[in-house]
């Protein structure tokens, strides 16, 4: 076996699969690197005030800020997200919260891989929308 002395991340869309430009199907990491484990963000500020209740849109950039946070803490961005879970609860309106999640992400060469799921309900009744994710940095 052949020891590699450089990581890489490779992002495939393996034929017989969709090819869709918001996700990959498959992403591999290869060799030496940091993987970062983001459990399930919801929308509160750092004091744990709910922020954007009601407004899925205004959570999903919450959301998305409080990722960014926990990445940057472990010297990675929203750049080296490999994996996203998303769970939004059931009756709400998705548009709202892609717009806004476009908006933080914007178009990245490779997107990660993703799940997303309708969900009964989150940890308290006034979070609409939860994600969490996996990142790898490259050493």
């Amino acid at each position: 076996m052949t020891k590699r002395t450089r990581g890489e991340v490779q992002h495939i869309n393996p034929e017989g699969l969709s090819k869709n430009p918001a996700f990959t199907q498959v992403v591999i990491v290869a060799g030496p690197a940091k993987t970062i484990y983001v459990g399930g963000q919801d929308a509160v500020d750092a004091s744990g005030n709910i922020v954007g209740e009601g407004d899925i849109g205004r959570q999903t950039e919450q959301v998305l800020k409080n990722i960014q946070t926990a990445l940057e803490a472990c010297g990675a961005d929203l750049g080296n997200v490999v994996k996203w879970n998303v769970y939004v609860v059931e009756g709400q309106p998705l548009q709202a919260g892609f717009e806004a999640f476009m908006r933080v992400w914007g178009r990245q060469p490779n997107p990660p891989a993703i799940t997303a799921a309708f969900v009964a309900g989150l940890a308290r009744p006034e979070f609409l929308v939860e994600i969490d994710a996996i990142a790898v940095v490259i050493e």
